[in-house]
């Protein structure tokens, strides 16, 4: 419960209990504080036991914490995999769809450009043997201007 209040904390507050209420009333308010520390815990244990009477045996496998929300997301859906949700994730590679996205984008074809896939550069440098049209003017005429995408810039 207090796991991340450390020894100077718990001593600053035993000095501060001792400074406020004083060296004689210090035991029993210790002790009024246990007490009802104790009496809260029966009342809560007392009633979850009411419920789970009440809910039936159907629900005797039933924790109050795991109705918190990331409890409850964690066991419906991550431990119970009655939906497939762990192969269809898997079945997911999203680095063979992107590096198929590239290479149709610099008009690679995706067989070849998935084989090299290792290299992540930009690969417009005349290793891959197709024209970058924004680097290489192959294919223009002298004093032609590259096309130009009014959208694009």
């Amino acid at each position: 419960m207090f796991s991340d209040i450390g020894a100077l904390e718990v001593v600053a507050l035993v000095i501060l209990a001792v400074l406020v209420f004083g060296p004689d009333k210090l035991p029993k308010l210790i002790k009024d504080v246990t007490q009802f520390i104790r009496k809260v815990r029966e009342f809560s244990d007392s009633a979850k036991a009411d419920i789970r009477n009440e809910l039936g045996p159907e629900f005797k496998d039933f924790e109050f914490e795991d109705l918190h929300p990331k409890n409850f997301v964690r066991k419906q859906l991550l431990d119970n995999d009655e939906l497939g949700l762990k192969e269809i994730r898997n079945g997911f590679d999203f680095k063979e769809e992107m590096s198929a996205v590239t290479d149709a984008v610099h008009g690679r074809d995706s067989a070849a450009g998935s084989a090299g896939s290792g290299s992540s550069g930009s690969g417009s440098s005349g290793s891959s043997g197709t024209p970058d049209r924004l680097r290489k003017r192959d294919g223009l005429a002298p004093g032609e201007a590259p096309p130009f995408d009014s959208d694009a810039t």
